[in-house]
């Protein structure tokens, strides 16, 4: 029975296919769906992993899918025509009970291997177990942890332009539902992104988070970056020094 990878670009689905190449199992196919919210580091990735895997194993069966129209369609414009929000335009943001987002990457997928009786091969680490459903979970099976899924991927050259120097984890870059520290890093190393994020705040029929308007956040950040640099200059030199500074200056 042949075997497809679910190939997200992060770090364990990236993994989990060179292990399974490197080991010599059959893989006939890595489908990835591309939602429009990847980062740009996320595609070059997966430009040199395709490269890297059809010099060294020979295999380039990669696939992408996409939904007929784009993630923005249904988050601002798709008419809802069921449940309790029926006639209503745009899913908005996702909740941790409504990823409306994961519902349509995973549909996308599972159409697309539809009848076709092969074994589904889905990244999650052996520290993740607790997410495993009706799939196959190499990475479980050998037992690699996530920290260890990002030190192979490093060794064999892969660095998603320095993503996960400051990101625990890779999903949509406007994801909601990712950490404080993670959208502190998005404003930090992309700002054009952030830029985008409180438009779509704006333009969303609900608010980023439940506890934080991307407007909020910002004004959040914004007194964080303050703050600290507010402490640097206490940490460089003393208080009396920075008075001193500050005399000769006036």
């Amino acid at each position: 029975m042949g075997q497809v990878v679910s190939l997200s670009g992060g770090k364990d689905s990236t993994a989990m296919l060179l292990m399974m190449l490197e080991r010599g199992e059959r893989v006939d196919e890595a489908v990835i769906f591309d939602t429009g919210w990847e980062y740009p580091e996320m595609h070059e990735h997966l430009l040199r992993l395709e490269a890297y895997t059809s010099e060294r194993y020979g295999f380039d069966a990669y696939t992408v899918l996409v939904t007929g129209r784009s993630f923005d369609f249904f988050m601002f414009d798709h008419v809802r025509t069921r449940g309790e929000h029926k006639g209503e335009k745009g899913y908005g943001w996702a909740r941790p009970n409504a990823r409306w987002c994961t519902k349509l990457k995973t549909s996308a997928i599972d159409r697309h291997l539809s009848g076709r009786g092969a074994v589904q091969c889905i990244g999650i680490a052996a520290d993740e177990a607790h997410r495993v459903k009706d799939k196959r979970y190499p990475l479980i099976e050998w037992g690699v942890t996530e920290a260890e899924a990002l030190a192979y991927c490093r060794a064999h050259g892969f660095d998603w332009g320095g993503l996960y120097d400051c990101h625990r984890r890779l999903s949509c870059w406007c994801c909601p539902l990712q950490s404080l520290d993670d959208l502190r890093a998005l404003r930090r190393t992309h700002p054009d992104l952030w830029r985008r994020l409180l438009d779509m705040d704006g333009r969303s029929r609900n608010t980023f988070r439940r506890d934080y308007s991307a407007a909020q956040l910002e004004e959040r950040f914004a007194a964080e970056d303050a703050q600290m640099t507010l402490e640097d200059i206490f940490k460089s030199c003393s208080f009396e020094e920075h008075r001193r500074s500050h005399a000769k200056q006036r």
